[in-house]
């Protein structure tokens, strides 16, 4: 019979499965990955801020990206490291804390979805609109759509745990690395029937959007560089639209791959595992692909690292 314990504030995450000889390995893993991706985003932050050249709408929408990126992994990784060097028995979170991780473990699932689905509205006025590009895309226009990329998530994602906080609790395994929806309304023993058809209806329409968006932009973005001879035009739109198609494919392969083997519990340490490199692969590409393909970002590393040069042979 289950032991039940109601209404309990201290939980116990199930955490990542570890031996002996995986312990140090795993926790480097993630501790390295943590340190780059902190490094990489905040970097980009800083370039974008001291280089006015860089103030333009394309950069103050992707810095939404960075945010979201730290905000997320930020919530996620440090407390797992910890946890891999942690006895079972001993990783235990208060519920209230395990609430506001749940927050921000779905506001960082959520954004990473409006924040490309913005940053795609922004290529398609670029390159099917240049000459509105600066009437549209004005500083306005911008925080509006950074609003509505943050607001949405957050009324959703508000509504989501809403659902949740009202149940009653009888368990206290929090059968996860971390905190999250599903996992917090499995404690309950009561009908979490409207939490599934929530959950689900949400998840439905935010990638029914995000994809259709994605699709309809890129689409009008592909007719208009077929239709166009400008070739000035078409390598632009290659090389913006390819590095933007990338990182969402990326973000949208490793959290499909997640939820997907939430359905075989049989494969329980492989979606854990996937789970948490939902917070690591993309986290840690976005910087390095929009670095490498942006020649503005490239220029100013190349004059930051050539002033260095320079002082450092002084």
């Amino acid at each position: 019979m289950e032991n039940l314990t109601y209404n309990s504030f201290t939980l116990q995450l199930e955490g990542l499965k570890v031996t002996e000889e995986s312990m140090y390995p795993i926790f480097f893993f993630i501790f390295f990955s943590y340190l780059f991706i902190m490094v990489a985003n905040v970097g980009i932050l800083f370039l974008v801020y001291v280089d006015k050249h860089l103030h333009q709408p394309m950069y103050l929408l992707f810095c939404n990206l960075p945010i979201s990126d730290i905000i997320g992994s930020s919530d996620i990784l440090p407390r797992l490291m910890l946890d891999t060097l942690r006895p079972p028995s001993e990783r235990l979170i208060t519920y209230y804390e395990c609430v506001v991780q749940a927050f921000t473990t779905h506001m960082f699932g959520t954004t990473s979805h409006t924040i490309l689905m913005i940053m795609a509205f922004d290529r398609y006025v670029a390159i099917c609109n240049p000459l509105r590009y600066a009437t549209i895309m004005t500083n306005r226009t911008v925080i509006k759509l950074t609003t509505w990329a943050w607001g949405s998530a957050f009324v959703l994602v508000t509504i989501l745990l809403g659902l949740t906080v009202r149940l009653n609790r009888c368990r206290t395994l929090i059968t996860n690395p971390y905190c999250d929806n599903a996992s917090l309304f499995k404690l309950s023993c009561e009908s979490v029937l409207i939490n599934n058809i929530y959950g689900l209806t949400f998840t439905v329409v935010l990638f029914v959007a995000s994809i259709g968006s994605i699709f309809l932009t890129y689409t009008k973005i592909t007719v208009v560089c077929v239709t166009s001879k400008n070739k000035s035009l078409n390598s632009k739109a290659l090389r913006t639209c390819s590095t933007h198609l990338l990182v969402y494919v990326t973000m949208l392969f490793t959290g499909m791959v997640g939820i997907a083997l939430h359905r075989f519990p049989q494969y329980s340490y492989y979606r854990n595992f996937c789970t948490v490199l939902y917070y690591i692969v993309p986290s840690s590409l976005n910087p390095i692909i929009y670095g490498m393909q942006s020649k503005e970002i490239q220029k100013l590393l190349s004059k930051v690292f050539q002033s260095k040069r320079v002082s450092s042979s002084l």
